[in-house]
């Protein structure tokens, strides 16, 4: 998938860009920064970790269950996984949430996917010591309440890649909820201005 995103870079005729990758993405874009160095401007890692994931808490073990395949009961789930893994800080907006999830199951749910997203993440092992190499400035960004992927794997992250700055949201979880765009966005501002 890294592979891919740099052929979508060459498609577009982009030589090098600031890559932001979230969950499995900031995965993904630390495979970028590992396998294509000379096309990142720079990394920024958002709520991911360097393959050696810490483990999640019990109650967010929900979040691998597969989904339903019928609309009510896949909504119904989705959003009790939401619930679990938001965070204190940043509640759920349940109704503005349900009819995003509502409009992701009309646009089509493949639950061998789910299972398939999983797979990749578990079989692309450890990239700890692969980040070491890495060149581009990077900033990894983590939630200190991410129920999913556990602070830990941000503070894994930021400490195997050199010079990375590493910035916790409090209160934060597995997720980017509205309340917490322009702390993010400010972030990625500060990390990426002047780089060109």
């Amino acid at each position: 998938m890294a592979d891919d995103a740099v052929k979508l870079l060459d498609w577009l005729g982009i030589a090098k860009a600031h890559v932001v990758g979230t969950s499995m993405g900031g995965m993904i874009a630390q495979c970028m920064a590992i396998r294509h160095p000379s096309r990142l401007l720079s990394l920024i890692s958002i709520m991911a970790y360097a393959g050696e994931p810490a483990v999640p808490e019990p109650e967010a073990m929900i979040a691998f269950e597969p989904p339903p395949t019928e609309c009510e009961a896949y909504v119904t789930q989705i959003l009790k996984t939401l619930h679990l893994v938001c965070g204190p800080r940043f509640p759920l907006d349940e109704q503005g949430a349900r009819q995003v999830v509502r409009d992701a199951f009309e646009r089509g749910v493949h639950p061998a996917g789910f299972a398939r997203q999983l797979a990749a993440i578990f079989a692309s092992g450890s990239r700890k010591e692969a980040l070491r190499s890495v060149q581009a400035p990077t900033l990894v960004t983590h939630g200190d309440a991410d129920p999913l992927v556990p602070l830990a794997g941000g503070v894994e992250t930021a400490q195997a890649i050199p010079n990375a700055k590493l910035h916790i949201i409090q209160g934060m979880g597995h997720e980017l909820p509205p309340a917490a765009w322009a702390e993010i966005i400010g972030a990625i501002g500060g990390h990426t201005g002047g780089i060109v």
